[in-house]
């Protein structure tokens, strides 16, 4: 039996064959050409986008990575289910591949569906060291489809990641290119009235924030399987057939808003993991998220799959054609987001480094007396003020006697339970529709026994715009003591995002129970997205021994702290099979 690659950045069928679960892997300097800019960057076998690697569940996997960089560098297979040795994290599961050396993963194949791997060195991965996986089940889909396509977003920048972490630590809105301008203020003013306008601005200044600073890096070009708009990869397809897209977030920071204008998507799995269908007009992707979709179109057009990033700043797109050489039209940017108060509802939890223009090195015996006239009826906000968090840094002096509920919020709630109420993030399908939220994703099959857990874990998504640093409970990661469970316990992690940025946390090794409220079928992830000013549930089954990453997946982030070692003690010996995921079945979508 053999096994075919496709290549990512291509889309054709390439010539690269190997035996069943076996792959040989190279990493490579390469260029990357993404229609607007040539850069130099990192990829697999000679590519960026890598191959995507096929395997079987059931089977044992093989892959030879030979390091040509002069670097060292290294592979994680992000969402899947393996001894901690080859999870490919240096200074956790192993000490990195070094330059010129060649290191063999091998592991066994115990789930099925839409994963991708890439470098955990450095910012490698930013800069191109990306691919996918897809696993088949061994038994059959509980959905039909005719042919498949993987479709890998990610946001080119011409700039090298290393360069963007420098600019981002000497100012945090280097990349912001949708700040609001004297034209804005004018128009908010003939909408809301000079007072209203004013002590909006004023507050949003004080915090030394930007209601604008939805993406902290702006200016790339979105890419589909390593082509840009203008390159404008193409799937074909007969009409009338069933399609799968396995939609894989690899970017480094954005987050995509995807529609197809013309089809409508029927949601099958996420994360990997088989959901029951649910039929939408457009979904968002978080970075590392996935979402297989089915879609049917009926007639012989070309049809846009537009994604969109979630700040409005840039798109990735492709086109579905029953020939090639046909376009569908592409949509305009839509108005860009504006961050609200109620986005900001963890406020009180975030380090703002200079708000206070006075000395702020000593600000440990702060009183916070001032801040008892201030009126937060306008805003959505977390208690977490506790000993020991970023509050104690903070200097709230500028904002006594604040009265919020005049500021310029948007009407009606939030729609998405996860998003906050009155967030200005809360997405809208262009047309109307459907628009899916986690709350619409339920499991197809459960994968674990209902059962309590064993005790609750909060995390606090802290951070520091001034400085451009992020943590847990305010802590770095260089400063933090590994967070240690117990093999064989069931562990309710609580989110509290006490930040103005949208945080994918991602925990390696063990599954994400995501709790939407739906028991036994809540969704199963590897990522779990954090929206500003939320609280977020999900459970783990600790089955996975050794010692695994936990950290926000935005690339960043993650380099400045918002990161964890999570060391599981206990459990059988670390050759024997772990977290086995359940077989899934069901009926068609």
């Amino acid at each position: 039996m053999k096994k075919v690659l496709w290549a990512g950045a291509l889309g054709l069928l390439m010539p690269v064959i190997a035996a069943a679960g076996e792959y040989n892997i190279t990493v490579d300097r390469v260029m990357i050409d993404t229609g607007d800019f040539v850069k130099e960057g990192i990829g697999y076998n000679g590519a960026s986008p890598g191959p995507v690697l096929r395997f079987k569940e059931g089977e044992t996997a093989k892959i030879n990575v030979t390091n040509n960089l002069d670097e060292a560098t290294s592979i994680h297979w992000h969402g899947l289910i393996l001894p901690f040795e080859q999870d490919g994290v240096p200074g956790i599961s192993f000490p990195g591949i070094p330059a010129g050396e060649t290191f063999t993963y091998e592991f066994p194949v115990v789930q099925s569906g839409t994963y991708w791997f890439h470098s955990h060195s450095g910012f490698q991965e930013p800069n191109g060291a990306y691919g996918a996986i897809v696993i088949e089940p061994e038994g059959r889909e509980p959905f039909r489809y005719n042919r498949e396509y993987v479709i890998q977003l990610t946001d080119k920048h011409p700039h090298d990641a290393n360069r963007i972490m420098r600019n981002l630590k000497k100012m945090p809105d280097y990349y912001n290119r949708k700040q609001q301008t004297v034209g804005d203020f004018f128009s908010d003013m003939s909408n809301h009235g000079f007072m209203t306008t004013l002590q909006d601005r004023l507050a949003w200044g004080d915090m030394r924030m930007m209601k604008a600073d939805v993406e902290d890096v702006q200016g790339f070009t979105g890419l589909i399987n390593g082509k840009g708009p203008d390159q404008n990869w193409t799937g074909l397809f007969e009409p009338g057939e069933r399609i799968r897209l396995r939609f894989i977030n690899s970017s480094a920071m954005a987050y995509f808003d995807i529609r197809i204008p013309g089809l409508e998507m029927t949601v099958v799995q996420a994360d990997g993991n088989n959901v029951q269908p649910v039929t939408v007009d457009e979904f968002r992707i978080g970075v590392a998220e996935t979402y297989d979709v089915i879609v049917r179109p009926k007639t012989a057009e070309a049809y846009t799959i537009f994604a969109e990033s979630m700040g409005r700043s840039g798109y990735a797109r492709a086109t579905l054609a029953p020939e090639e050489g046909m376009e569908g039209a592409v949509p305009d940017l839509r108005e860009a987001p504006l961050l609200t108060m109620a986005d900001m509802g963890g406020m009180h939890g975030m380090d703002h480094g200079s708000m206070d223009m006075s000395d702020s090195s000593d600000m440990s015996d702060m009183d916070h007396s001032s801040m008892e006239s201030m009126d937060h009826s306008a805003m959505e906000m977390e208690d977490s003020e506790q000993p020991g968090s970023d509050m104690e840094s903070m200097d709230n002096s500028g904002m006594a006697g604040m009265d919020h509920s005049s500021m310029i919020m948007p009407e009606g709630g939030a729609s998405d339970p996860f998003y906050a109420e009155g967030s200005g993030l809360v997405p809208v399908a262009a047309n109307g529709g459907k628009f899916l939220s986690y709350a619409d994703l339920r499991a197809q099959k459960p994968l674990y026994e209902e059962r309590e857990p064993t005790r609750e874990i909060e995390l606090r998504l802290t951070g520091n715009m001034e400085r451009y640093t992020w943590s847990i409970n305010g802590v770095k990661y260089e400063d933090a003591e590994p967070l240690k469970l117990q093999y064989g316990e069931r562990v309710r992690f609580k989110f509290v995002n006490e930040t103005m940025m949208t945080h994918p946390m991602h925990l390696h090794g063990m599954w994400s129970i995501l709790d939407v409220g739906a028991g036994q079928w809540n969704p199963v992830k590897h990522t779990v997205s954090v929206q500003p000013g939320t609280t977020v549930y999900m459970e783990t089954e600790v089955d996975a021994p050794g010692q695994w990453a936990f950290h926000c997946h935005l690339s960043y982030h993650a380099a400045s702290g918002m990161f964890r070692k999570v060391v599981v003690e206990g459990g059988p010996d670390q050759g024997n099979t772990v977290g086995i995921k359940a077989e899934q079945d069901g009926g068609d979508a």
